[in-house]
């Protein structure tokens, strides 16, 4: 891991049991709220991707919208939003995906992209991988080449990282949590459930909730 890259890690603030029992919760929060690293984030992605011929970025919903915007600026490029289900006023695609108990999906505008651009995918976190996998599904049926995907966070035990890499695109993570007894690929997917409202309160086997991608 390079120095900026550390200096990033140091900065997340890790939130043990949220949202539910069992979480290590990984916030970016105090990353963007001081100057000094919210610079340095940017900075470390705008370096590797200034010459690698994009035509835009697309982000996540919804820290994927921060840091995607932001670095689409400083490369002079445009943004496209991933969207959650039901959120996107003009004609869209959707791409379903599983969660532990039931389906999520997310959308892309139809016109969001044209056939042959080049495009990297941001986000700020990959767990299991689902969102991210779909995300890219959505970018490929439109026509775009996805170059990479890219997260400042990846928790590879819980398998999404090597998921996304087994599909041949490229994934760039600025730094890697590997505990993975701190939490388990049923605890994030349970996690995941609840925050996309899949989850049915109070059954014991089925509390949760997830920050995924």
């Amino acid at each position: 891991m390079t120095p900026n890259a550390e200096f990033i890690r140091d900065r997340i603030r890790t939130v043990p049991d949220w949202p539910v029992p069992g979480v290590m919760f990984r916030d970016i929060t105090p990353v963007l709220q001081d100057p000094r690293s919210f610079r340095v984030l940017i900075d470390l992605l705008v370096y590797r991707y200034m010459n690698k011929r994009l035509d835009l970025v697309a982000g996540i919903d919804a820290r994927g919208f921060i840091v995607g915007s932001v670095l689409a600026y400083e490369l002079n490029l445009g943004f496209v939003p991933v969207r959650k289900k039901g959120k996107l006023p003009y004609l869209t695609l959707e791409e379903e995906y599983q969660l532990e108990y039931g389906s999520a999906a997310v959308e892309m505008h139809t016109d969001a992209v044209t056939p042959g651009q080049r495009v990297i995918l941001i986000d700020d976190l990959i767990a299991t991988g689902g969102t991210m996998l779909a995300a890219m599904k959505l970018l490929q049926r439109l026509g775009a080449n996805v170059v990479e995907a890219t997260t400042i966070i990846d928790l590879p035990y819980l398998g999404g990282s090597a998921a996304v890499r087994a599909t041949g695109t490229p994934l760039f993570s600025i730094c890697t949590f590997d505990d993975a007894k701190a939490e388990t690929k049923n605890t994030v997917a349970r996690r995941q459930d609840a925050q996309e409202g899949t989850v049915s309160q109070p059954a014991d086997t089925r509390k949760g909730g997830a920050s995924d991608s």
